[in-house]
C-alpha cells in the first residue's frame, strides 16, 4: 500500500456465528478507494454474509468493521443513516418493486431522502436510466417486462441514485448469459472510473474475477486464505487455491 491508499473498508478479526456454526473465523481485510474488491469463496463459506455486515444488514459476533472511516458497530441511528446515503447496493435478483416503473423504481430513495422537486428527480433518474446503457423508452417499462439483463441494470441505476463513494454489488452477472455478464463487467469498469466509485463485488464468476476484479479475498475453512490480485493466486502453491478455481471453470 503507498502513501495516497485510502482504506474504505476494513474488517478485522471478524467471527460470524449462526447458532453453533461457525461461518468466519477471525477474518480480516481492506478496501482502498477506487479498487473493484471481490469477495470469493465456495458455497457456504459467507461471501454475502460479509458483505451483509458491511451494509449493516446483519452484525457479526465479534471484531470491528470500519467503512469510509467509521466503526459501524458504534453508531447512532442518525449516524447510520448519514453513513448508508452514502452507498449504492444491487442485490443478486435486482429487488425490483413489481408494481413500479423502471422510473419510479429508481426514484425511489431520491423521493425518500431528498426534498428536490419532482421534476429534477426524474431527471436524475433519466440520466442515471442513461448511465447503466438503457434507452430512453425503457423508463416506461415495468419490472414484469424486462429481460434479466434489464432488471440488473435498472437496479445498478437504482443503486447510483444518490451518487454514492460505494457500490455493492451481489452475484450481478448471476443468470445472465456470457456476453451479457461481459457486458455488465465493463459497464461496471466504465462507472468505477466516470464516477470515482469503490465498488465491491460478491462474485463466483471467473470471468468476472480475471477480468473485472482488482484485487480480492478467497475464503476457506472458515478464513482469509488469501488476499490480492490473480498474479498472487498464480504465485501461490497452495491447493485449496487449485481446488477453488477448477471448480469454478465452466
Amino acid at each position: 500500500m503507498n502513501a495516497t491508499t485510502k482504506s474504505i473498508v476494513e474488517f478485522k478479526d471478524i467471527v460470524t456465528q449462526f447458532g453453533p456454526n461457525r461461518v468466519h473465523d477471525g477474518v480480516s481485510f481492506t478496501i482502498n478507494q477506487g479498487e473493484i474488491y471481490g469477495l470469493l469463496g465456495g458455497s457456504g463459506a459467507g461471501k454475502s454474509t460479509l458483505l451483509r455486515q458491511m451494509i449493516m444488514l446483519q452484525e457479526p459476533a465479534s471484531g470491528i468493521i470500519t467503512v469510509l472511516g467509521q466503526k459501524i458497530n458504534s453508531l447512532s441511528p442518525s449516524q447510520i443513516e448519514a453513513l448508508q446515503l452514502q452507498w449504492g447496493v444491487l442485490f443478486q435478483f435486482g429487488a425490483l418493486f413489481s408494481s413500479l416503473s423502471v422510473l419510479e423504481n429508481v426514484s425511489v430513495t431520491l423521493k425518500e431522502y431528498t426534498k428536490l422537486p419532482i421534476e429534477v428527480i426524474n431527471d436524475i433518474a433519466h440520466a442515471k436510466i442513461k448511465m447503466v446503457g438503457l434507452p430512453p423508452h425503457a423508463a416506461y417499462l415495468y419490472p414484469s417486462e424486462l429481460s434479466g439483463g434489464m432488471k440488473k441494470r435498472v437496479g445498478l441505476a437504482r443503486a447510483l441514485a444518490m451518487d454514492p463513494k460505494l457500490l455493492f454489488l451481489d452475484e450481478p452477472t448471476s443468470g445472465l448469459d456470457p456476453a451479457s455478464a461481459r457486458a455488465f463487467d465493463r459497464l461496471i469498469i466504465e462507472l468505477k472510473y466516470m464516477l470515482n466509485l469503490t465498488v465491491v463485488m460478491v462474485t463466483h464468476d471467473l470471468d468476472s474475477i480475471e477480468y473485472a476484479l482488482d484485487r480480492f479475498i478467497i475464503l476457506h475453512d472458515k478464513k482469509v486464505l488469501i488476499e490480492g490480485t490473480m498474479d498472487d493466486v498464480h504465485n501461490s502453491q497452495h491447493q485449496a487455491l487449485d481446488t477453488f478455481f477448477n471448480k469454478h471453470k465452466s
